[in-house]
């Protein structure tokens, strides 16, 4: 790799490069899953779709767009029907363009064939995100997935003879599960990049209301034991949960750890905006429009979305920019460089923030050299705990 994708410099700010499509179908709902999702019903997906359309139109009208990636999350994106992604692939290009340099789809095991997969590639899609989670059947019953692993070892060999750059998605720290063979396994499939989460119990889930729990000894295992066994296979760790081969980083996600602004389109969708896309100062008080660096917005769920309710702006100033850029930037192995911050958020990062950024490199928790600040990987698992001392300045 000629230069690492995760300490490129800035691009401009006033051009929105990444787009984040949310689906939110699924075809049944994943115990441990607190995302914005909900099974399909008559006309649901015509009236989404419809919604869509109108949705794009206006973010064409308000932003300068110049994709370089796309991202379709959810949900379940590949549980659409050919017809019906179709139509959403048509929305976005009509008002928005595609993406010059990636554009993803997430992948649900049990909804590919050869013919579906071909049909994705010929619409512009050129990643998979497959939620393959494990690929021991025990481990798949237990997290409720409807695959089991011979359809997820299917769907990646599918995907990958098809032209598609595949990541795959594991779950750790699930009870009994054979680790080493899941990730084994999946690099023998042939992937070049792997997101590796811990099972967290959220509120609200099934796992939540079944008392089902992660002991903090387990996740910490799992967190260690997935970075031993994949960086010994060659992959780099360049995220808390992301490994990559090198080039098969996810550029979409970059740009999220970057601080880039995004478009978000669909119901449940975060978008992170710049501040000149027609944000107007609420009553009642907030930063001045002069004060405001980008805008921050969630669409709300879908019932809401459908009326044409839109989310709540949140004013970004300086100093929650760089707070935030740190949150985020910290989550990378190259970590942040503070002068490009500085210059971003027009505050003196370095000397604004001192004492956290000494007492945390005291600690051992980061590392200072020159302009970039880095965590370590003791910083990585308490990183909430670190940027706590810098909310505090």
């Amino acid at each position: 790799m000629s230069a690492d994708p995760a300490a490129q410099p800035s691009p401009a700010p006033d051009v929105v490069r990444h787009l984040y499509v949310h689906v939110p179908f699924c075809p049944t709902i994943c115990p441990y899953c607190d995302f914005h999702v909900l099974t399909r019903r008559a006309g649901l997906v015509e009236r989404y779709l419809e919604r869509l359309e109108v949705e794009a139109a206006a973010l064409a009208a308000t932003y300068r767009v110049e994709l370089d990636t796309v991202y379709l999350g959810g949900g379940t994106p590949s549980f659409l029907r050919d017809a019906e992604i179709e139509a959403l692939v048509g929305s976005v290009r009509r008002h928005l363009g595609w993406g010059r340099l990636e554009n993803t789809l997430e992948v649900n095991p049990g909804t590919v064939t050869p013919e579906r997969s071909a049909h994705w590639r010929a619409l512009g899609f050129d990643r998979a995100s497959v939620g393959v989670q494990s690929l021991d059947d025990a481990t798949l019953k237990f997290l409720g997935r409807q695959h089991d692993a011979q359809q997820a070892r299917e769907a990646v060999t599918t995907l990958i003879g098809t032209g598609f750059r595949v990541s795959g998605d594991l779950i750790t720290a699930v009870p009994g599960q054979p680790l080493e063979a899941d990730i084994q396994g999946l690099l023998d499939l042939g992937v070049g990049h792997v997101s590796a989460y811990t099972l967290t119990i959220e509120p609200g889930t099934e796992f939540a209301r079944r008392g089902v729990t992660v002991q903090e000894d387990d996740e910490r295992r799992g967190f260690e034991q997935t970075e031993a066994l994949l960086t010994a296979r060659g992959l780099t760790r360049y995220e808390i949960s992301n490994y990559a081969r090198p080039g098969q980083e996810s550029r979409h996600n970059l740009a999220y750890w970057q601080g880039r602004t995004y478009l978000g389109l669909g119901p449940g969708a975060a978008g992170h905006y710049p501040a000149d896309g027609g944000w107007q100062v609420a009553d009642g008080g907030g930063p001045r429009a002069a004060d405001v660096l980008t805008v921050r917005r969630t669409n709300p769920h879908l019932h809401e979305w459908l009326t044409g309710e839109a989310g709540e702006p949140e004013a970004i100033d300086a100093t929650e920019f760089v707070t935030d850029a740190l949150f985020m930037g910290l989550r990378l192995r190259a970590g942040v460089n503070l002068g490009d911050l500085s210059r971003r958020s027009g505050l003196d990062v370095p000397q604004v923030y001192a004492a956290p950024i000494a007492a945390n490199v005291a600690r051992g928790l980061l590392t200072l050299d020159g302009d970039q600040l880095r965590a370590t990987p003791e910083g990585w698992w308490v990183l909430n705990r670190v940027i706590t001392d810098f909310l505090e300045v």
